[in-house]
């Protein structure tokens, strides 16, 4: 049987039509003695206590089976009861990734509360903003600083209580503020099973499970509603494609109870919530949760995973490690240059030869063998969402024998659309759609003559189960991005299709190949067009500085000019090696190492490289080096790790003019 028919037939324990609480009681009953959540010991000041959450060794990881996670999170929800949560009431969540979110998440859904996520780098007034606008009745923060930003506004809300998951001090006059310690305590007191499983079940799968507030580059967030019968439908969707099916060959990675996954993205963002939290838990898997992202090659090496998700920004930062650790020496870096050829080269083969092969083995014990023991030397799957992955980047990692599969999605699908089938992977796509999803291409949205692929390029537009229905308090916005006839913008149709849902116009420009498979393009917004007519996708260009050792980061520039230029944040560690090499010094000052010349030659012959691969109106014509290197801390970056193009050219606006000047 094909594993595409096989993936659309298959069905298990795992997959089924069930609340996002029934479906964790389900899970728990079936994998109660197995561990559920492992959590790093001597970086919180936790407030339950020993005896619910035993205190693990400072730098070590501690396990709770499924078992005692299921009675933290019906005690938990008991205690929000009590405080006199309701159904269908609104409750945010302002922390960082960790074993307490997750159990949080859970309790308020079997509650029948509502969750809405909240980033821990939001200013007072956006998390007045993210809890004023659903309405919220109550939020859980991590700590006292969280605490304290959440009461500098609390006069503009209507909370009906405060919870913290660490210790608190100095705040026993406010009987709505308390501990997560305290809450469970209250639960104890307060929880009746058969009034429980009550609460658990009440919500229909049409009701709404969560708000996820879009962290957007410009603008208020939207708030997408996203129901039980959303979350539900995509779990099941990624489990056809990656559950444990019969016909999967022998050494093919699947999401199962075997599974350890390292769990640092942030959960109050839809992909991880779905992939690295819904879905693992759903599937029996044991998750870890990173102390810091600073810290994750120590948490790999610690936990052992096989699995994780993450964003492309992520996947570059730990290849910059490795690549850094080679570089101590000429020689090491000699080897992992040599290594990393013979890999790609072995992966690109359709037949590799003997001498390859053997070039391979050694590549693989001198240098891939390292960096998988580096990550815990158990990798069989990695996932990548949240924006494009470099498809030689990619190839990288596959060369040392940590695959990525890339996929797409975007908070209003729950988020998965399509990613790459561990039967098939196809570097540089996004995969097929995921079983149960329809999409099509809306080919009047661009310039067909601008792409290399006419007729089957256009903006991307999705329907099924995952899909939301709109926007909270924002009719004019769910008019504009969701609709239930399948026209052109132009109004002409596009294809006749039956079926029940409106369909989600994602604002992507995607390339739909003969096979099946979706190539990523650009946002529609982000599609540049040159005073010359012709239309550039700035990501691929970006995309293709992601591997590079001179080049930290690229946002190319040039909508309504003659040509394409870009800002360049440079590696400025490897240019003082490069620089100390040549004999060159270099001032300290980063403002000034960006306006040496010999850096901007240096830097040059790196640009020149990357404009090979394009076409001449695509490559960089003109660049400015940045001295900053974009992060959400400077807000350059959403908290998806997304680039502000916005606040960027701002930033940098003299820089951008100096590229245009004599135009």
């Amino acid at each position: 049987m094909d594993w595409r028919e096989a993936e659309r037939e298959y069905d298990d324990e795992v997959i089924g039509e069930t609340t996002l609480g029934r479906m964790f009681e389900d899970a728990a009953e079936r994998h109660r003695n197995r561990p559920a959540q492992r959590y790093k010991g001597g970086v919180y000041d936790r407030s339950l206590t020993d005896d619910v959450v035993p205190p693990a060794t400072p730098g070590a990881f501690g396990a709770i089976s499924y078992a005692e996670m299921r009675s933290i999170v019906r005690t938990l929800a008991a205690g929000f009861r009590d405080l006199g949560l309701e159904t269908g009431d609104r409750v945010g969540l302002f922390a960082d990734t960790r074993m307490e979110w997750a159990q949080c998440d859970f309790a308020l859904l079997c509650a029948g509360g509502v969750v809405t996520t909240v980033y821990t780098g939001s200013s007072s007034d956006q998390v007045r903003y993210l809890l004023d606008d659903p309405g919220a009745s109550g939020v859980v923060v991590e700590n006292e600083d969280l605490l304290e930003t959440v009461l500098e506004v609390e006069d503009d809300l209507d909370l009906k209580f405060v919870v913290s998951m660490d210790e608190l001090e100095g705040y026993d006059d406010r009987e709505d503020v308390l501990t997560l310690g305290d809450l469970h305590e209250r639960g104890e007191e307060a929880l009746d099973l058969e009034t429980y499983q009550g609460w658990v079940d009440e919500p229909k799968m049409d009701d709404l499970a969560s708000l996820i507030y879009t962290s957007g580059t410009t603008g208020q967030p939207k708030g997408v509603k996203l129901t039980h019968r959303n979350f539900r439908a995509n779990v099941n969707q990624i489990r056809k494609r990656y559950g444990p099916r019969p016909d999967k060959d022998d050494g093919l990675p699947t999401i199962d109870e075997s599974v350890q996954s390292v769990s640092y993205l942030p959960l109050a963002h839809v992909f991880e919530r779905t992939a690295g939290h819904f879905l693992l838990l759903a599937s029996g898997a044991c998750i870890a949760y990173a102390e810091d992202p600073d810290t994750l090659q120590d948490d790999f090496e610690a936990v052992e995973p096989n699995t994780a998700t993450s964003v492309p920004r992520v996947y570059e930062k730990i290849y910059d490690a490795i690549r850094e650790q080679a570089s101590e020496s000429s020689i090491k870096q000699r080897i992992f240059e040599w290594a990393t050829d013979v890999g790609v080269e072995y992966q690109r083969a359709e037949s590799p030869g003997p001498v390859l092969s053997a070039k391979r083995s050694v590549a693989d014990r001198l240098v891939f063998s390292t960096v998988r023991e580096a990550l815990g030397g158990n990798i069989e799957l990695l996932i990548s969402g949240g924006g494009s992955l470099s498809p030689e980047l990619c190839q990288l990692y596959h060369a040392m024998g940590l695959p990525i599969y890339e996929g797409y999605g975007l908070t209003e699908t729950a988020p998965v659309v399509s990613v790459n089938p561990p039967e098939e992977p196809k570097i540089g796509t996004i995969g097929p759609a995921l079983p149960g999803v329809e999409i099509e291409i809306d080919e009047s949205i661009v310039d067909q003559e601008a792409f290399d692929d006419p007729g089957d390029v256009g903006e991307l537009l999705v329907r099924g189960p995952n899909v939301a229905d709109g926007y909270w308090n924002k009719p004019a916005a769910t008019d504009r991005a969701f609709t239930t006839d399948l026209r052109a913008s132009d109004g002409g149709e596009l294809t006749e299709h039956t079926g029940d849902g409106q369909w989600f116009r994602t604002g992507d420009v995607v390339h739909r190949r003969e096979d099946g498979y979706l190539e990523f393009r650009e946002r529609t917004k982000q599609i540049i067009v040159l005073s010359t007519g012709k239309n550039v996708a700035p990501a691929p260009i970006e995309d293709a500085f992601a591997a590079s050792e001179v080049v930290e980061q690229c946002m190319v520039v040039g909508d309504e000019r003659k040509f394409i230029g870009a800002l360049l944040v440079p590696n400025t560690d490897h240019v003082r090696e490069w620089a100390e090499t040549e004999g060159i010094e270099l001032p300290d000052d980063p403002a000034t190492l960006c306006e040496n010349e010999r850096v901007r030659e240096y830097v040059g012959e790196e640009v020149e490289r990357v404009n090979e691969e394009f076409e001449r109106h695509e490559t960089i014509k003109r660049f400015e080096l940045v001295p900053r290197e974009f992060t959400e801390e400077n807000d350059m970056l959403t908290p998806t790790m997304k680039k502000k193009r916005r606040v960027i050219m701002d930033r940098f606006a003299d820089r951008v003019d100096r590229l245009y000047d004599e135009q």
